[in-house]
C-alpha cells in the first residue's frame, strides 16, 4: 500500500520516482529530512570552471583578432566556436544526468528552484559560457547552506556579473571615471561608450533576489547599492590564467569610494567589503525571508500557497538567521505542505526529468534531441527570457499549443527510453503506486504497442502534475 504523501515526496518534492523508489522510501517525512541532513560534497563535473571557460574565450578573441591576417587562423576561431556548441551540449547532459541518476532528489529540486531564482540567460552572449557553470559552482555549493553566502557566491559569479553588465560598472568619481574625464576634456567627446554607473544588477538583487518588489526599498537604495557593488567584475585577459579558480575581479579604480545608506542602515567606505556587507544585512532583512519563502512554498506546494506556511518558513529563517536547512524542514513538517490540494503543474524541465527518471533513462553527453525538446516546449536550458526566470505557475504552461506540444515530447521520449521492450503499466505503478488512477491504466493496457503505451502514460494527465 503506497501512501499518498510517498508520492508527493518523490513527484512533488523529489524530480519524479524511478523504479523502486516508492517501495524503498519508507517514511516519506524522513526520507526528506535525511536528503537535508547529507553532507555537501564537491561537485567533481569534470567539466571547466568559470577560470577556463574564460581563458578559452580571451583565446578565441585574440584568435579572430589574427584572423584578419591568416585563413587558417581563422579557421581556428570557426574550431572554437564549434568546440562552444559542444560544451554547451556537454553541460546540459551532465546537469540532466544529475537529475536522473540522483538518489538526492529533492536537493536537487532545490538547486534547480536556486538556479531559477538567480536567473542567468544564455542567450546573452556574455553570459552564455558561465550560466550552466554557475549552478555548478555558486549554487550547488550553497544550496544546503546560509543563504547570505548563496546569495554572495551569486552575485559575484561571473555570469551574474555579465548577465546584468556589472562588469560594466563604473562609479561616477572613482579613478577611472576621472581619467576618462580628463582624457576627453576639451575633445567635444560625448560618446555614450562612455563608462559609468549601471544600476541593472543592483535593481534585481533588491527586487528579485532579496527584498523583493514590496520591499520597501526605493530607487535611491538601487543607486547606493549599485555604487557600493562598482568595482565588482571577472578576471581580464592579462589575468585570466592566473591560478586561481575563481573568476571574480575587485577594480578599486572603478569602484565609487564613499560611504553609502541602503534602506536606512549606513556602511561605511570599505572597498569590495562595504558591498558584501549591504548584502548580508540584506540576505537577513525580514523583507528576504518573506519574499523568499513565498517562493519556495510556491514551488513545492501551490500557486497560491497557505499563509500558514509562508508564515511557519518566515518563523525558521528568522530564529536561524537565513540557514536554509530549517526553512525547508519547516517546509517539509507543515501539514499544509501535505494537503490533498496541493498540486504542481509540472513546468517542461519537470515533466522531462519525470518522463526519464520513470524508465531509468540516461541522456548522452550531448544530448542535442533533449535540447531541442526543451526549446520546443518553450524552456530551454539556462534560457529565461528575463531575469526574473521562468514562471513557475499553472497558466504559464498550460494553454492549447503547450497541451498539444508535450503530446509530441511524449512520444519523442517514449521512442528514445532506454528499455528494449518497456512495460508501461509497471512503469506506471512505479510512478504511482497502487494509486495509479484507473483512466490511465486503463489507456496504457488498451495500448497497441509497449512505446504506445508509454507515450500514452506521460502524455496523461495525472503525469502533468506534481501532486
Amino acid at each position: 500500500m503506497i501512501a499518498r504523501e510517498a508520492l508527493s515526496a518523490a513527484n512533488r518534492f523529489g524530480l519524479g520516482a524511478r523504479p523502486g523508489t516508492l517501495s524503498r522510501m519508507g517514511d516519506p517525512r524522513a526520507w526528506l529530512h535525511a536528503q537535508l541532513a547529507s553532507p555537501v560534497r564537491p561537485v567533481d563535473s569534470g567539466l571547466p570552471s568559470s577560470t577556463e571557460y574564460l581563458q578559452q574565450e580571451y583565446d578565441y578573441l585574440r584568435l579572430r583578432r589574427e584572423a584578419r591576417r591568416t585563413s587558417s587562423q581563422e579557421n581556428a576561431a570557426m574550431g572554437f566556436r564549434e568546440r562552444f556548441a559542444q560544451g554547451q551540449l556537454r553541460e546540459l547532459g551532465w546537469r540532466y544526468r544529475q537529475a536522473v541518476a540522483t538518489e538526492q532528489d529533492f536537493v536537487e529540486r532545490l538547486v534547480r528552484f536556486w538556479s531559477n531564482h538567480f536567473a542567468v540567460s544564455a542567450d546573452k552572449r556574455t553570459a552564455a559560457l558561465h550560466a550552466a557553470p554557475m549552478e555548478r559552482e555558486a549554487i550547488r555549493p550553497h544550496a544546503l547552506g546560509d543563504f547570505a553566502d548563496l546569495l554572495l557566491a551569486v552575485e559575484r559569479h561571473p555570469a551574474m556579473l555579465r548577465y546584468l553588465d556589472n562588469v560594466r560598472s563604473v562609479g561616477e568619481g572613482s579613478r577611472q571615471a576621472q581619467r576618462q574625464r580628463r582624457r576627453t576634456e576639451g575633445t567635444g567627446d560625448a560618446s555614450p561608450r562612455r563608462a559609468g554607473l549601471n544600476e541593472n544588477l543592483a535593481r534585481e538583487i533588491l527586487e528579485l533576489h532579496t527584498v523583493g518588489v514590496d520591499g520597501g526599498y526605493s530607487q535611491d537604495d538601487v543607486r547606493e547599492l549599485a555604487r557600493a557593488i562598482t568595482g565588482w567584475s571577472i578576471a581580464a585577459p592579462r589575468d585570466a590564467g592566473a591560478t586561481t579558480s575563481d573568476a571574480f575581479r575587485f577594480r578599486a579604480n572603478a569602484h565609487e569610494a564613499g560611504a553609502r545608506v541602503v534602506l536606512g542602515r549606513r556602511y561605511p567606505a570599505d572597498g569590495e567589503a562595504q558591498g558584501r556587507a549591504i548584502l548580508r544585512d540584506l540576505a537577513s532583512h525580514p523583507s528576504t525571508a518573506r519574499h523568499v519563502c513565498g517562493k519556495l512554498a510556491r514551488h513545492f506546494v501551490s500557486d497560491t500557497p497557505p499563509p500558514a506556511l509562508v508564515e511557519r518558513m518566515f518563523v525558521a529563517w528568522q530564529r536561524h538567521g537565513g540557514a536554509l536547512r530549517p526553512v525547508y524542514a519547516a517546509l517539509i513538517d507543515s501539514a499544509d505542505a501535505w494537503s490533498p490540494d496541493a498540486r504542481k503543474l509540472k513546468t517542461p524541465d519537470d515533466f522531462l526529468v519525470s518522463a526519464l527518471r520513470s524508465t531509468d533513462t540516461q541522456p548522452g553527453d550531448r544530448p542535442r534531441a533533449l535540447m531541442g525538446l526543451l526549446g520546443r516546449l518553450g524552456q530551454p536550458a539556462f534560457t529565461p527570457r528575463s531575469p526574473a526566470g521562468f514562471a513557475d505557475d499553472a497558466a504559464a504552461w498550460s494553454g492549447a499549443d503547450a497541451v498539444w506540444k508535450r503530446i509530441q515530447a511524449a512520444q519523442s521520449l517514449a521512442e528514445s527510453a532506454t528499455p528494449v521492450d518497456p512495460d508501461p503499466l509497471r512503469i506506471a505503478t512505479d510512478v504511482f503506486g497502487d494509486r495509479l488512477d484507473a483512466d490511465t491504466a486503463l489507456a496504457v493496457r488498451r495500448a497497441e504497442s509497449p512505446r504506445e503505451g508509454l507515450a500514452l502514460l506521460f502524455a496523461s494527465p495525472s503525469f502533468q502534475w506534481r501532486t
